[in-house]
């Protein structure tokens, strides 16, 4: 009795073998056909966090310009198993994508999403059978994604003033494409490098007020205006410390009172007060804020003038640590992706990447790592081409 499944198996109509992910209905139980909204919006949404830490910190702005810049600058390569292309429609539909965008708007608007939210979308105007018409980079922050029945997304919902517009994922290349970060703790929507240096932007952008606060004050922490009454007491009427405070606002305050004497009526005394070290430590306190963003971003201290970074001997080097530890792997990764789901229109093989013969910060490098292949007499000539990731010559195919 215990065997009769090995019985039932063999007279049984063989089964068409279905292959998905085990846990993949276990993520499709939480949000089943509906929109997979990002624990970042419960908390701290990409919105606030794109304001204090792009357009209001610049040293959040400048790193974040300083990866999309030079990752959209490099220049990209097409090829498969037996070429590289030259010319090649998928690298011609990069290299215009739309009618007022290039290469590197396109690029540079989606690394800066995928920074600054985690998430880079691009959508495929007017996409049939060939490539697609137009290509244009979407805002992450409006961008939800909608989960089938197998965790998977079935569609995409784009939110634009209270109007949405549905992208449905259906067979065949997907209208959208969607690069994320990697986050361990959610299914649908990748980490931003702002939201771990959330904190140090706070620090930062707080110490950057109390600068202004002191400007204000004409450079200086406030002094203490003491007042002794004609009978000893402390304490003045209520109408002349009115009368005090509203003269003090209007003519010794700000920049532009800075400097002016003081003229003080009977009775008052100005004892000024100086830095004391822990007002003299807020410096201290904004240059390693700025270093932990600077640090989160994967950008070297040096190349963003804050002092007191010594992990690089000089600019150059820090500059080649920059490149290699941050921008290629980024650029690497960003360009596959979009080979891959470009090459799905076309149905070819091809991959994506960026040409780092023609990085100049990597020049050393690669003349070092060209020169070492080049002088490995034990090595062929096509075992030589393959260590530098180009593809087999004609001729060589053919005596194959």
């Amino acid at each position: 009795m215990g065997f009769d499944f090995l019985r039932r198996g063999r007279g049984a109509a063989a089964q068409p073998e279905i292959k998905a992910s085990a846990a993949g209905r276990l993520i499709a139980v939480q949000a089943t056909g509906r929109v997979a909204w990002s624990p970042r919006d419960t908390a701290r949404d990409t919105g606030s966090l794109t304001r204090q830490g792009f357009t209001g910190n610049p040293v959040g702005f400048r790193a974040v310009k300083l990866i999309s810049e030079a990752a959209a600058a490099l220049p990209l390569v097409l090829q498969d198993a037996e070429m590289r292309y030259s010319a090649h429609p998928i690298l011609r539909r990069i290299a215009a994508p739309n009618p007022v965008q290039g290469k590197a708007e396109l690029l540079e608007a989606l690394y800066g999403q995928l920074l600054l939210t985690g998430d880079g979308y691009i959508e495929a105007v007017g996409s049939g059978a060939a490539l697609p018409a137009e290509l244009h980079v979407l805002r992450s922050e409006r961008m939800r994604l909608v989960p089938g029945g197998d965790g998977w997304p079935i569609a995409y919902e784009y939110q634009v003033d209270g109007r949405a517009h549905r992208f449905d994922v259906d067979e065949g290349p997907a209208p959208i494409c969607h690069i994320k970060c990697f986050h361990p703790q959610d299914d649908h929507y990748g980490l931003s490098p702002l939201q771990p240096a959330a904190q140090a932007v706070d620090v930062h952008n707080s110490a950057s007020r109390w600068s202004k606060g002191l400007l204000d004050n004409a450079a200086r922490p406030s002094g203490a205006i003491v007042w002794t009454g004609g009978d000893g007491q402390g304490s003045m009427a209520q109408d002349q410390y009115e009368r005090l405070v509203s003269e003090m606002e209007s003519q010794h305050q700000g920049a532009r009172n800075a400097g002016r004497p003081m003229l003080l009526e009977g009775g008052l005394d100005w004892k000024p007060m100086g830095f004391s070290p822990s007002d003299m430590e807020f410096q201290q306190t904004k240059e390693a804020a700025a270093r932990e963003i600077a640090i989160a971003f994967g950008v070297p201290p040096m190349l963003l003038g804050i002092p007191g970074d010594a992990t690089y001997a000089n600019y150059q080097e820090a500059n080649r640590a920059f490149y290699r530890l941050t921008v290629l792997p980024l650029a690497q990764r960003v360009s596959a992706a979009l080979g891959r789901w470009l090459a799905g229109f076309t149905g070819e093989e091809v991959e994506l990447k960026p040409d780092l013969d023609q990085v100049p910060a990597l020049s050393a490098e690669r003349e070092t790592h060209w020169r070492r292949v080049s002088e490995a007499a034990f090595l062929t000539v096509p075992e030589k081409r393959r260590m530098l990731g180009l593809p087999p010559l004609a001729e060589e195919e053919a005596g194959d």
